[in-house]
């Protein structure tokens, strides 16, 4: 296959300049046509003890004036943690619906240095601008260990929440909403194995969700948007790429079309520098030497396809990415 030139963006496409480890990417469109990407801001020089150096955690920002080919750091949201001190804030889900930019943030009181043994929930959060952000407050959902938040617009109208739920063997759990602040009661979506980091969209004449096995991200396909059939595993295998080795993780979805008028989508998911697939040179090339390896983060972007019903990813496949050519799902 030929390389795409021109619009074939870098590897990796975008990497964390303050404490490089960037995850949970999501992307959206701002006011005034520049992409914006949001993502949890770990901190991968932090030291301290267990998994502190996720926890304390801010919401990082980017932004693109060129269709997503390069991202310039715009430091953190601020004003959205609702308590005093030093909180946990992860993977935002940010879209613009019902007139207004609304964001759903799992959040974390304190700076655990422990994965277990403290309540997560999911915080609302509306803005007009993407920067001044109203906090509206906890979503109600399954249980108080809930993470991950991804939202998508019902075909008959109102809209639906899925998320990880820790209480319930990390699997994914779903709510129903007329108007993003209403909630219905939540129940089982998708089942084991255990799991993390839904995201649901549309391709190819079908539903897809996305999520998170740690061996690579699980695919699932829907006609209706509540019965989810397993078709396996993406970026399950290391790519070529710098610093792509390693297994995709936690990703976002945007789709769009491509330069000759066909449908495709970008797929936004965050490797880590060392672990599974990873290689001795991703292993040894931390940014700094006082920045533990094993921390480091990068978001990576490849192309999804649907061919003869199935997804497709092709990680060290050329990539036509241009977000001007992204459509919304969300309702105005």
């Amino acid at each position: 296959m030929s390389r795409i030139t021109g619009r074939e963006p870098p590897a990796p496409l975008y990497t964390d300049p303050v404490h490089h480890a960037p995850t949970d990417p999501t992307l959206v469109r701002a006011p005034d046509g520049e992409w914006r990407m949001f993502y949890t801001q770990r901190r991968a020089g932090d030291r301290g003890p267990g998994v502190q150096w996720v926890h304390g955690t801010d919401i990082g920002v980017a932004a693109s004036t060129d269709g997503g080919l390069t991202w310039e750091y715009c430091g953190v949201l601020d004003g959205v943690d609702p308590h005093p001190g030093r909180n946990t804030l992860w993977a935002p889900e940010v879209l613009w619906a019902e007139g207004r930019f609304h964001m759903f943030v799992s959040y974390i009181r304190g700076v655990p240095d422990r994965w277990e043994g403290h309540a997560r929930t999911i915080l609302h959060h509306v803005s007009d601008d993407l920067e001044t952000w109203e906090h509206l407050g906890e979503v109600p959902l399954s249980s108080d260990r809930v993470i991950d938040a991804c939202v998508y617009p019902l075909p008959r109208g109102g809209y639906r929440m899925w998320f990880k739920d820790e209480a319930h063997d990390s699997t994914t759990w779903c709510a129903d909403s007329p108007d993003l602040f209403t909630w219905g009661e939540s129940s089982l979506a998708v089942g084991a194995p255990s799991h993390e980091g839904p995201n649901v969209f549309a391709l190819g004449g079908w539903f897809w969700m996305i999520t998170d096995e740690w061996r690579g991200l699980g695919v699932h396909r829907s006609s209706d948007l509540h019965s989810w059939q397993r078709q396996g595993l993406i970026l399950d295998q290391p790519g070529a790429r710098p610093w792509d080795a390693g297994l995709g993780h936690h990703a976002d979805v945007v789709v769009g079309t491509s330069a000759t008028g066909g449908e495709l989508a970008w797929i936004f998911y965050f490797t880590h520098r060392s672990g599974p697939g990873s290689t001795e040179a991703d292993q040894a090339d931390s940014p700094h030497p006082d920045i533990p390896i094993e921390h480091v983060t990068d978001v990576q972007v490849a192309a999804l396809h649907v061919r003869d019903g199935v997804l497709a990813c092709d990680r060290d496949a050329p990539v036509d990415l241009d977000l001007r050519r992204a459509t919304s799902p969300t309702r105005t």
